[in-house]
Formats: C-alpha cells, structure tokens, sequence
C-alpha cells in the first residue's frame, strides 16, 4: 500500500537523521488509526525506543516533528504513549481520491496477472437436493474464486459431481421397488427432490430391517449386514462398475432428473462453473493410479483383494483404496479427480477445496497419496474448511430427510424481504415486476451476507429474521447504503468527474477516505486468506463510516460547488466500492430501495 510505504520510508529517514541508526524499512509498523483518535495511519513507536535511547513518548514526538519538516506527507501529529498518530494533508487524499475516481476497478489487480487456480465447491451427490450446507459451500467457493479473480488470479471455477456410488444406488433401488413408474412430470416437483424422496425412502426401510434383526438377536453389524435392500444397492453397484446396459440406463436417466434441478438451484444461487467434472469419469483413472501404486510398492494389496494405503509413519492410519470386490471410494475418485484437473490446466499454481470441515482429515489424507505418488504439485492443494451450517433444532441428516431445502430456503428468503420491504414503502414509482426484482435481490442479499460474513472456520447457527433486518449487520443495510449513494446522485444530476478540488476535509471525511483507501488491501487480504468474512465486514464497516458522513455533512447542501463536487465524488467511489465489493461476494445491489 503506497501510502503506508511512504510513511515507512519518512520514518527510516527521520531515524537515520534523528540517531543515526538505520532501521529496516520492513521493521517499521504502520496501521490504521482507531477512530477514538484523530489522524488516518499509525505508526507503533515502541520497537523504535531502543535506536532513541528515549522514552516511547519522547520518540514520538522526535518523529512527529521530522515527518513535520518534510513538508510531503502529514500536516498534523498526535502522541499517545507509544503510538504516533498521523493526519495527512488534504492535498494527498485529492490525489487519492482523484485515481481512484479515475480507474473503473478500482482496488482490483492487473486481470490474470498472477498464477491460475482452480477453486472447486458444491460438488453434491446425484442422489438428494441441495441443502442450506450446500448454500454456505456455493456461497463461499464463488466468492473465494471472484475475490481471487480480482487479486489477479486467472481463476477456474469446478465442481466434481458425485455421481456413481452406493448413495445413488439406493435412491434407484428404491425407486424401482416403490416408485411405480413416477417421473418429476408426474409428481410435479423437482428431479433432484424426485430422487431425494427415494433416498430417505431407502433409508426408512433399511432401518426398520436392521431392527428388525436385532429384535430376532442379531448384533447391530450382523443385521446391518443382512439387510436385504442394502444388499440389492451393492449388487447395483457392482453391475454398474460391470457395464450393465439396464442399471446404467436406470442411472443415466435418474442422474438426468437430479441435473436439471441443480441447475434451476445454481442459477438462483447465481452460481457458475468453468468445467465440470464427473465421478463417473473420474473413478476409473483413481483405481488405475491405486493399482499403479500397488506395483510400485507404495499401496498394499490384501488377500482378501482390496487395495490399501499405510500412512502410519505420517500419523495418519491406514486408508482403503479399492474394496475387495474391486469397486473405488471417494479416495480413488478424488486421486483421478486432482491428477486430471493438473493435465487440463496448464500452469496451475493452486488447487482450493471447498469441502466442509468434517473433510478435514480425508483432505490430509489425499494430499499425502498424492505426495508419496509422487506429485511434487500436491503441496499446492488447498483444503479450505469451513464449518457447519446449524439449525436451532440441531444437525441436518439427509438420509432423515431433515435438511432445510435450498430451494425452499430460497424462495422463502425472498417472500421475507418482500414483506418487509413493502412495509418499508418508498416503491410507489416501480412497477409490479421491478419490485419482483427488488424482493429477489434483497432476499438472496440476506442469505448470502448472512453466510458469508462469518469466518469461514467457524460454525454458525442461521438465523433467517436476523438476516432481514434493514438496520442489522445485514446485505440489506448495505444495499440501502448503495441505494441511498444512487439517490444523491440522481440528486446531483451529472456525472462527476475526477478532477477532485482541493478543500478542507472534515474528520468524518477523512475517516471515509481512509476506509476507502484500504479496500484494494482488503481485497488483497481475503484472496490471500480465502476469506471472504474480511471482505463482507470491510464493506459493512464502510457503509457505516458513510452513513455517519451523511449524517454528519450536507452533500447536496454544502458551502460552495467545490465542496459539493467534492463531497459527491466521495459518494460516488463509495457507491462502486460498495457495488464492487459486494459482487465479489456474488451479491447484486438495487439503485432504489
């Protein structure tokens, strides 16, 4: 940050000039001054006391004086204990705010001037609807591959379907024993609803033959092994495996009932993929890299035929690769599934797994396969673990059929910021349709800022109303942050120009300039974290600080036209800031609200 920079580079000067010492320019700590104080940046004097061989007050004052002389940079100083306040000249924000006015991405990279990296998120099974999990999983890993986008990064955005397995096989072995025929048409819902409905039907039955051979004294695992629908699944499952042309076709038209619906989801979601890949491609090169391990003497192949990896001396334990009757698991998969996205995309510098945080040691596991199979490109994968997704009433089981429906989560969102909104009022002058529109966009605000202004690390507990409220921490209280920079400007008339006028500058000016100063570094940072919480809370912080300013000054009314002009291009870098900003989180904003 050049800013920062310069004040560094003054202060190793003042140093050197002051008591003849040289400090590394890295050394020097400069940051942003806390609001309860005046100035804009802060520089820690502490670490400096020792070259001064005076006290943190007394340094401070020394070095206050001497950026003083120079004339550049600062044109006032405050010491408080071992802290440096500095307020900058107007004429140096001009220039800011003149540039950044000037360029239309502002706070972005060069596009593509930095590494390509594939981030990777939803990647559902075929055999249930997207949940309110999914929700958070879409959310983030979109906004993560935008936010890298605007780092710099060429960026490609994938998803690996789970397709094959033994959770479609039961979805289809229920189906065909109590499905009689029904098709989404018929049934008037959603193929991947469809298909959902038949899971948690084989999960009905399964349980209640279970218990059914405990009670005639069998042990748990004996019964779970004797359940005859769960043997009717594995037997799907090897046929499939085999090439059978009746349950690949039962399985390709199944799957076809679940794609349509993910893809009605993902474009409410307002989601998208560069590339897709499929299980059911993917599983065959990760049981040819598994054998190819056995030969090479790195995985184990027991007598009973199964294929195993000892990870032991890693403190890991040992990890099945092929069962014995030779069908693949989700290792397999995810080994074909990393070796071919490196052969399709040349020069990748990094490969991000968006995968929640229960996945965290099978993520460990896959890195250190892919390590002792000899990738050297495997210490560049990325596990970017995120938390669960709560409910007031517990954990969501799909096999249960307890999960809160995307869908239904969605829509509901949407009928939410609609009531809302209508009792706000202000909607007089948009038609039926561009309120439809409105209510869209607020709602999916609402979810979205929700979900992503959490530490993805941390678990969280979703909170619907809450997420609603037009004065809470909220995409909505930021759209209307947004709507209320557009109304000025409609106000003001014209388009204002970068040519920014030298004038006095109020503290909740210079307040709103320093905020907006450091959202090129935010960017920066939440690429750098895969985090796009640093970004969601950056952009609510500056709606506040804009709020105050607009509380605090007259725009439309100000002294004089200079002033005006001035005051209205704060507003209107704030505005694409905030437009920005928020659709790096894949968030749109309303103009009137």
């Amino acid at each position: 940050m050049y800013l920062e920079n310069r004040i560094s580079e003054e202060i190793v000067e003042a140093v050197k000039d002051l008591y003849g010492k040289d400090l590394p320019l890295e050394q020097v700590q400069v940051r942003p001054t806390r609001k309860e104080f005046d100035g804009e940046f802060t520089v820690v004097v502490f670490p400096l006391t020792k070259m001064a061989g005076k006290s943190p007050e007394q340094t401070g004052t020394d070095l206050g004086n001497k950026l003083m002389e120079s004339g550049e940079l600062i044109s006032e100083f405050q010491v408080v204990k071992g802290f440096l306040n500095l307020t900058l000249k107007p004429e140096v924000w001009t220039k800011f705010l003149s540039d950044a006015l000037f360029k239309a991405d502002y706070g972005f990279e060069s596009p593509e001037s930095k590494g390509t990296v594939v981030v990777e998120y939803s990647s559902p099974n075929t055999n249930k609807p997207l949940h309110l999990g999914h929700l958070r999983n879409n959310f983030l890993g979109y906004s993560v591959a935008e936010i890298l986008k605007a780092a710099g990064h060429k960026v490609k955005k994938v998803q690996i379907i789970n397709d094959r397995g033994i959770h479609i096989c039961k979805s289809m072995v229920a189906w065909q024993k109590f499905g009689e025929g029904e098709t989404p048409e018929q049934a008037g819902i959603k193929g991947d609803h469809l298909v959902g409905k038949y899971y948690v039907e084989f999960d009905k039955v399964y349980k209640a033959e279970v218990a059914e051979g405990i009670a005639e004294g069998k042990t748990k695992e004996e019964a779970e092994a004797e359940s005859s629908i769960m043997k009717e699944a594995r037997t799907v499952l090897q046929k499939w495996e085999a090439g059978d042309a009746e349950v690949y076709a039962l399985w390709e038209k199944m799957n076809g009932w679940v794609y349509s619906g993910f893809d009605s989801t993902y474009k409410r979601m307002g989601v998208d993929f560069d590339k897709l890949y499929y299980e059911s491609d993917t599983w065959v090169l990760g049981k040819d890299v598994a054998l190819e391990g056995v030969q090479k003497g790195i995985f184990t192949r027991r007598e009973d035929g199964s294929v195993w990896a000892d990870l032991t001396a890693d403190g890991m334990d040992e990890k099945l690769l092929l069962r014995k009757d030779g069908t693949a698991v989700y290792m397999t998969q995810d080994l074909g599934t990393a070796i071919l996205r490196y052969r399709d995309f040349p020069g990748l510098t990094k490969m991000v797994y968006t995968v929640g945080n229960e996945q965290e040691y099978h993520f460990k596991v896959l890195f250190s396969l892919l390590q002792k199979l000899g990738y050297p490109w495997a210490a560049d994968c990325h596990h970017l673990s995120y938390g669960m997704v709560e409910l007031p009433q517990g954990k969501m089981k799909s096999r249960e059929g307890t999960v809160v429906d995307a869908d239904d989560l969605m829509e509901e969102m949407v009928q939410t910021a609609g009531s809302i909104t209508r009792e706000l009022g202000k909607l007089e002058s948009l038609s039926e349709a561009e309120k439809n529109d409105l209510y869209e966009m607020i709602g999916m605000a609402a979810l979205k800022y929700f979900l992503l202004k959490v530490d993805p690390r941390k678990g969280m507990m979703f909170n619907p109303e809450e997420s609603v409220d037009f004065n809470g921490h909220t995409g909505p209280f930021i759209q209307y942050g947004h709507a209320r920079t557009c109304a000025l400007r409609r106000k003001y008339g014209s388009e204002v120009s970068s040519e920014v006028p030298e004038v006095e500058l109020e503290r909740v000016e210079r307040q709103l300039l320093t905020k907006l100063y450091y959202f090129q570094k935010t960017v920066r940072d939440a690429a750098e974290a895969y985090n796009p919480a640093l970004l969601a809370n950056y952009i609510f912080e500056l709606v506040k600080d804009f709020n105050t300013f607009y509380g605090r000054v007259s725009v439309m009314q100000a002294d004089s036209e200079e002033l005006k002009l001035f005051r209205m291009q704060l507003v209107t870098l704030t505005g694409r800031v905030v437009k920005s900003g928020m659709g790096l989180l894949g968030i749109n904003v309303p103009d009137q609200m």
